[in-house]
């Protein structure tokens, strides 16, 4: 079997990300030359920490967007000579080079690398989203009534938050809670939330505006009725919107386990906001409880929120990294960066393991979201 050079490998990695390249300097440069115009966004160019976070995070995330061009193989074709090749392998059929090397299996470690960024680009930050969702929902009231609905919430999160994270994963993504109703009925809570909170945040800013507030309500209703039914019951008319059963065991519990943190972030950030003068001028104008919640409090808490967020999103990329380590959630031959690993870990080479791949990419998509954390924290301070 022929090779090439380590050299040549590293060309090789470069020609293949061009793509990702000639996206990144045209939104970076874009970026960079109109930041006074793009708010929070644009503030991120005034430091270096801002700068390497957002450009790691872009990085990754047109490397999900254009992984079918970047990728040389398909991530589960098997080509039988390739099994456990070494980087550099030449296919004479079709003469690609396994960049990177083959797995156990006979697939390219450089495409399920490349393809991995997909599901972590999906998952995790959808998962985070519908945990902000559901934390923000009970925590503004929480924060602001105060009295026997915060002590009965705070008393459901301590208590999420008391039982052991690995463990309650561990719980929740077996495959043979798949068999039960119980991942069914949680989504069927949870993603109920994000719907909730957009009706009430168009009802309360538009109620005295009806030609407004019934077309914004009826399409959170049809929008999020569309989502909800292909999230939860699989039955998108259009089959645009779908998930896999593990797929759906892995957002329940990343929603279950992330939502009680939010919840106190939020929570205690709503019981000082609500002391501000702002929020006791819209009490005087006469403003609804869930109005001043959110229209005056919730802007005023965007900042520590949105870096809770990417931090969330770094914490949900370990999580699904050690769960495909661990065989859990996903399916065997799923390209995520955990089950690559796992299915290297096996292997001893002197040059390039087939491990190292995707764990680099995991390592550098969570510094990338920490880096821009720490951007976003400095600018909020800032404000």
């Amino acid at each position: 079997m022929e090779h090439i050079g380590g050299f040549q490998i590293f060309l090789g990695v470069l020609a293949r990300f061009w793509p990702v390249w000639l996206a990144l300097a045209i939104v970076m440069g874009a970026s960079f030359v109109y930041k006074k115009k793009l708010g929070l966004y644009g503030q991120l160019f005034d430091s270096g920490v801002g700068i390497v976070g957002v450009g790691i995070c872009f990085f990754w995330l047109f490397t999900a967007m254009f992984a079918g061009t970047i990728a040389p193989f398909n991530p589960l074709a098997q080509i039988p000579i390739m099994k456990d090749a070494m980087p550099g392998a030449i296919d004479a059929a079709s003469g690609q080079v396994y960049l990177f090397g083959g797995d156990k299996l006979a697939r390219d470690v450089f495409s399920r690398m490349v393809y991995g960024s997909q599901i972590v680009l999906i998952i995790a930050p959808a998962a985070t989203a519908f945990a902000l969702m559901v934390g923000i929902t009970l925590g503004l009231p929480a924060g602001y009534y105060g009295g026997r609905i915060d002590s009965v919430l705070s008393f459901l999160a301590n208590l999420v938050l008391a039982f052991p994270v690995i463990l309650l994963f561990y719980l929740l993504v077996t495959p043979g809670i798949m068999e039960t109703p119980i991942p069914y009925g949680m989504a069927g809570l949870f993603f109920l939330f994000p719907i909730i909170f957009f009706s009430a945040l168009f009802y309360t800013r538009f109620k005295n505006r009806p030609d407004r507030v019934y077309i914004q309500i009826g399409l959170t209703l049809l929008i999020g009725g569309w989502i909800y039914a292909g999230l939860v019951f699989n039955a998108d008319p259009l089959g645009i919107v779908s998930i896999k059963p593990n797929q759906l065991n892995i957002f329940v519990a990343v929603v279950f386990a992330s939502s009680p943190g939010v919840f106190r972030i939020v929570r205690g950030l709503v019981m000082d906001i609500k002391t501000r003068d702002y929020v006791a001028a819209a009490q005087t104008r006469g403003e609804s409880p869930w109005y001043i919640m959110l229209w005056e409090i919730l802007p005023n808490a965007r900042g520590p929120l949105i870096v809770d967020a990417c931090l969330r999103i770094g914490y949900t990329t370990i999580l699904l990294g050690t769960l495909g380590y661990f065989g859990l959630g996903l399916a065997p031959e799923s390209p995520d960066w955990g089950t690559a690993i796992k299915d290297a870990s096996r292997l001893l080479r002197s040059f390039i393991h087939p491990a190292l791949p995707p764990t680099i990419a995991l390592m550098s998509f969570v510094l990338g979201l920490n880096l821009l954390a720490d951007a976003l924290r400095e600018q909020s301070m800032k404000d």
